[in-house]
């Protein structure tokens, strides 16, 4: 295929040369209609390229297809049979694929340490979940992804399960073994889905984890806009083989995605495919370089410590991304939090992560000098200064196990039947009825229907004690937290 064409961004010129006048939506009429205020700080570009698709970059009856060449392009670049763009972002496109699997009251296999807007996904869906926990990696408190042997365990005690939706990357970098889980699902003859947000750049540089389609996965959901070069809630859906329909994904996610979708997300995911057709493996190599000098800067400083190679091991992580950066900052007497909001106020650097043990910053091929050399900058500050940031109160980190709770409730029967607001002294053995998912990176501790305990608990007050934000419950204080009410909880509790 010609990569060299960008059908959506050729269309949007087209629009420009002919000069339509447009009597239909947007109603900023390609910028005439915009606050001159607004202009100066976006720019007129931005508006004069949010172009309805249909009589706009293309005619009502879509004869040029513009949109159907695009997506085709961007299937054979990175080896999909189908591909659909989406303009929701992957937290709607998750809950698209989920719905393409299984449907109300079946069971999906789905990560534990997957992002809320899976667990969103399970409580619209009226799907049943099966929770492959995650391997805790009690040095440095967080979770390694599932491995085969954990979905082959899940799949011989649930033969009914329509599936399994695996996370890879996660938010540290860390990636699962998708080739073998792949594997694994197909014996039992189901379809393996990977929530890859975190893996737009991985088809396009040989020295990067393998991707999904490459080793076996049905179907690969990525937001292009976390590590390529599309705007914010760019998001695609890529598929391969007959284990999930494609008619039937395009209609589940006609169902739940808009009917304005923003040409400027199509245009920046077209333009983005032919920037990594025709230069990704140099510009990925140089980040990847560049990703190399910065942790070996890094490993200099006093105080940190760098998530590496070490952990690529059984019960670890199967690859890592080199592309990103975990620092445990434990080392210089402060937590993550401390250590992300004082590089932001002192050096401006805003880093991607953040929990109780540590930052996150993942480079991309957007990088250059400049923020290699502000980012080593505010990293030697960091530990020069850090005696200096006070000591935050201790977190009650949990141990290992700790927070695989018990689902006693269907999430969507907890999250929408009657419930009450309880003071946290008194929530341990009742009904979670809310998620609480500290943020980032936004992967629930407790979620609708898992009765909560203790360790649960303490870790989040404590957590939200030391600067933790858990902004999707109800009370993020978390004085309270909303329960299931006792005549609705399950017998026993």
């Amino acid at each position: 295929m010609d990569h060299a064409r960008v059908p959506v961004i050729e269309a949007l010129e087209e629009f420009r040369r002919r000069g339509d006048v447009v009597l239909g939506p947007p109603g900023h009429r390609q910028g005439r209609g915009v606050d001159p205020r607004v202009l100066e700080v976006l720019g007129e570009g931005v508006f004069a390229s949010d172009v309805l698709s249909l009589n706009g970059l293309d005619d009502r009856r879509e004869s040029q297809g513009v949109l159907e060449q695009a997506q085709e392009l961007m299937a054979d670049a990175v080896g999909a049979e189908t591909c659909f763009f989406s303009t929701c972002g992957s937290s709607l496109s998750v809950k698209t694929a989920m719905l393409a699997v299984a449907g109300p009251g079946e069971k999906l296999l789905v990560s534990r340490n997957a992002h809320k807007s899976v667990v969103a996904g399970v409580i619209l869906s009226g799907i049943e979940p099966v929770w492959v926990h995650p391997h805790w990696d009690e040095r440095l408190h967080l979770a390694h992804p599932p491995e085969p042997e954990d979905v082959e365990r899940a799949l011989r005690e649930n033969p009914d399960a329509k599936g399994m939706l695996l996370i890879s990357p996660t938010d540290w970098g860390t990636c699962a073994d998708i080739r073998g889980v792949a594997e694994v699902c197909h014996r039992h003859g189901v379809p393996l889905v990977v929530d890859e947000a975190w893996g737009a750049h991985l088809p396009f540089h040989d020295d990067l984890p393998e991707w999904g389609m490459n080793v076996g996965a049905d179907l690969v959901v990525t937001s292009v806009h976390k590590m390529g070069s599309a705007v914010e809630q760019s998001s695609i859906f890529q598929l391969q083989g007959d284990r999930v329909d494609p008619l039937v994904l395009k209609q589940r996610e006609d169902l739940l995605g808009t009917t304005s979708s923003s040409s400027l997300v199509y245009a920046t995911l077209d333009g983005w495919r032919r920037q990594m057709v025709e230069q990704g493996e140099e510009l990925l190599g140089a980040a990847i370089a560049r990703a190399s000098r910065l942790r070996a800067a890094a490993g200099e400083l006093d105080g940190l410590d760098l998530m590496g190679e070490e952990v690529v091991r059984p019960g670890g992580a199967f690859e890592l991304d080199p592309l990103v950066l975990t620092i445990d900052v434990r080392g210089l007497g402060i937590t993550g939090f401390q250590g992300a909001e004082w590089v932001r106020a002192h050096h401006h650097v805003d880093v991607g992560s953040a929990d109780t043990c540590r930052v996150n910053a993942r480079l991309t091929h957007g990088d250059d000098d400049e923020t290699e050399r502000r980012f080593v900058e505010a990293l030697r500050a960091l530990v020069e200064h850090a005696g200096e940031i006070g000591r935050s109160p201790s977190v009650a980190l949990p141990p290992p196990g700790a927070l695989e709770l018990e689902t006693v409730m269907p999430p969507r029967e907890a999250f929408f039947g009657p419930a009450e607001q309880v003071p946290v002294a008194e929530a341990v053995g009742r009904v979670a009825a809310e998620m609480a998912s500290p943020y980032p990176p936004g992967v629930p501790v407790l979620a609708p229907g898992e009765r909560i305990t203790r360790e649960a608990l303490d870790y989040l007050t404590t957590g939200v004690q030391a600067g933790m934000l858990v902004p999707d419950v109800a009370d993020p204080e978390l004085t309270s937290i909303r329960v299931v009410e006792r005549r609705a909880e399950p017998s026993g509790s």
